[in-house]
């Protein structure tokens, strides 16, 4: 069998100037390619995570609604997939490495989305684990908790981009940053102590800096949509000067978006929105969150969804501290990881454990303690 000729086949074709190459792949254990490239592995190895068969029970925006047509997490991260790739196929960018940060940019977030992941945050501050951030999350899940504490060995490319995507910080040019291994891991651990950190980031690849806009055009019209049918807002709520530039309907507002960062990124070496785009998309990411965002959940759900995470943290660091060999967090988790991850402190374990749980297993378990 001539592999070398089906390696070749099996890489993305006509990659551009600007495009990161196979080559250009760096882990931190070095490997040898099969058939499979280095990025294509990369999307392998996210797929067949535990992690990512997590997606299917988490909330994107709305949580337990009696409505199947809503967007969870698991459909976002394919939206994202499908938009990055569209945009890096005619800027002739690698869509291996924009498919494997995709699927994998949004593994840590929490349970009940980032109303979630902001009480983690303050549970993590309360107990000197430092800011706890989805994005870093999903990264330490890739590099130091997946396969029992081993990891999935990625290329760096693919974890930064999954470090930089949020798509939280809109900018109307988005340019890469070289960086060596180390200076990745430097970011990555400043992360947890530099507040601000999180707002500097920048991919050190084009494929980066396309998962990240690709990560808020994916949520911005759907959001929409979802809201519509829930029947929290009307179409006609949309201001009319934010319709007028980006359309009515996701469709629209997908393409519109996607259709100006090719006009204005097309053979550069950075990427571009138009004025008018990137002040539409400003005002339109505001308008979701006063009329959406923030009124997804009510004030009683945040307080019940709050005293839950307070209260399972407690219990299982309690369980730690205690070596409690029968409760859930030892048998179902720390009893299958290594001896390295053994290291981290309980409160770091117990974070850990509660950011990867689903909706469902948060809530069963917590019923199971407290009912």
């Amino acid at each position: 069998m001539d592999y070398e000729l089906i390696k070749e086949r099996m890489k993305s074709k006509n990659l551009g100037t600007y495009a990161c190459k196979y080559e250009d792949g760096i882990r931190f254990i070095e490997e040898e390619d099969t058939i499979r490239p280095s990025f294509y592995r990369d999307i392998d190895r996210i797929i067949y995570s535990l992690a990512y068969t997590r997606y299917l029970d988490k909330t994107q925006v709305f949580t337990h609604k009696d409505n199947d047509h809503l967007s969870r997490r698991m459909t976002h991260v394919q939206f994202v997939s499908k938009i990055a790739r569209t945009i890096g196929r005619a800027l002739a960018l690698n869509e291996d490495l924009i498919e494997a940060a995709s699927l994998g940019h949004d593994l840590g977030h929490t349970p009940f989305g980032h109303f979630g992941e902001s009480i983690l945050n303050e549970i993590s501050l309360k107990y000197n684990e430092g800011y706890f951030n989805h994005n870093i999350q999903s990264v330490r899940l890739l590099l130091e908790i997946e396969n029992y504490g081993n990891g999935c060995n990625l290329t760096i490319q693919v974890l930064d981009a999954i470090m930089c995507h949020n798509g939280e910080f809109l900018l109307e040019k988005f340019e890469s940053q070289k960086k060596s291994k180390e200076e990745f891991l430097e970011e990555y651990k400043e992360c947890y102590s530099n507040k601000d950190k999180i707002k500097e980031l920048k991919s050190m690849t084009l494929e980066g800096l396309v998962v990240r806009i690709s990560d808020l055009i994916a949520y911005l019209g759907k959001d929409i949509e979802d809201a519509i049918r829930l029947n929290i807002i009307k179409e006609s709520d949309v201001p009319q000067d934010i319709r007028e530039v980006l359309g009515t309907s996701n469709k629209e507002i997908v393409n519109t978006i996607i259709l100006d960062i090719i006009k204005n990124s097309i053979n550069k070496n950075y990427i571009k929105l138009s004025k008018n785009v990137y002040n539409a998309m400003v005002n339109l990411k505001k308008f979701n969150y006063e009329h959406i965002y923030n009124l997804a959940l009510t004030k009683k759900e945040k307080e019940d969804i709050k005293k839950m995470y307070y209260k399972l943290f407690e219990h299982y660091l309690n369980d730690l501290n205690e070596k409690n060999k029968d409760s859930v967090i030892y048998k179902n988790y720390l009893s299958k990881m290594n001896k390295e991850y053994r290291k981290n402190t309980n409160e770091r374990i117990v974070i850990d454990y509660i950011a990867g749980m689903t909706d469902e297993y948060f809530i069963k378990e917590y019923n199971k303690l407290y009912s």
